[in-house]
């Protein structure tokens, strides 16, 4: 009887650390923003206009416009990950610029200087009145218009679209990126011991996954989607991108595997082959 009541002791501890590990839905477990400075655009020669604007439901936001040089080939909205802010994510898309394309790098509620607090429903809101706000600049060209997504961003860009449509938008790019936010969660208990016995019963239970990115990806079928996952990624497996590859019903789909980087590195080398390929593509 000891023994049986130890182990159910245990059981009942690991459900309360799987239930705390997510008490606070994706607040705790999706979104880790901060608030520092990393870097800024003149460190790499860009020049950058500071935006701010408002979420759907008022709360302000920021952004920066970081305007193409040269003659603009095109927009691209770039929806970051899910830790610290813009200022550390511009490190991804620095390269964009100089190759003819303005990018409009924005932080979700609670990241960098934006206000509020992050939650899935209000960072999609997010994303809803960043792709208005670009489809109305005078300087942009609302046709001529690519999503570029990592990580988090390409569950929050999925759901974004499929409510602001996906007018004027040339290609959805996305890096890195899931399709169920419950299976995530059940992959973070799974690798840790004292909650690896109860991932399917904690996901489940304590852990909504709507909006599935996976039951949206329907809505976005006219689009040209570009999918890049890497085989060495341990943050968000490649089978991830994968998912999400085969679950697209449109036609116009392409699956980039990429050897031996990490989560969302494809492009951080100024010597990426991955860098031409994508302007090839867009192009």
């Amino acid at each position: 009887v000891g023994a049986r009541g130890s182990v159910r002791a245990l059981a009942r501890w690991a459900l309360l650390a799987a239930a705390a590990l997510l008490a606070g839905g994706c607040s705790g477990l999706f979104f880790q923003p901060n608030h520092t400075l990393y870097y800024l655009p003149e460190r790499f020669g860009l020049q950058a206009e500071d935006v701010f604007f408002r979420s759907t439901d008022g709360t302000q936001l920021t952004a920066w416009f970081l305007p193409a040089q040269g003659p603009p080939r095109g927009t691209v909205v770039y929806f970051h990950g899910n830790g610290a802010n813009l200022s550390n994510h511009l490190a991804f898309v620095r390269w964009l610029p100089p190759a003819g394309y303005s990018v409009f790098l924005f932080d979700y509620r609670g990241y960098g200087v934006s206000e509020g607090y992050p939650t899935r429903e209000g960072v999609i809101e997010d994303g809803i009145a960043a792709l208005r706000l670009v489809r109305a600049r005078p300087d942009v060209d609302a046709q001529r218009l690519v999503v570029f997504a990592q990580s988090l961003g390409g569950a929050v860009a999925i759901s974004s679209l499929a409510r602001a449509g996906t007018q004027g938008v040339r290609a959805l790019v996305i890096e890195g990126g899931f399709g169920s936010y419950r299976e995530e969660a059940r992959r973070f208990l799974d690798a840790h011991w004292f909650t690896w016995p109860f991932q399917y019963p904690a996901a489940y239970l304590f852990f909504s996954d709507q909006p599935r990115p996976l039951d949206e990806l329907p809505k976005l079928a006219a689009l040209p989607l570009l999918v890049i996952a890497s085989t060495a990624d341990t943050t968000v497996p490649i089978a991830n991108g994968r998912e999400l590859y085969e679950a697209f019903p449109g036609k116009d789909k392409t699956f980039w595997e990429v050897q031996g980087l990490p989560h969302v590195a494809t492009f951080v080398r100024d010597d990426s082959p991955w860098r031409p390929r994508l302007l090839k593509y867009l192009a």
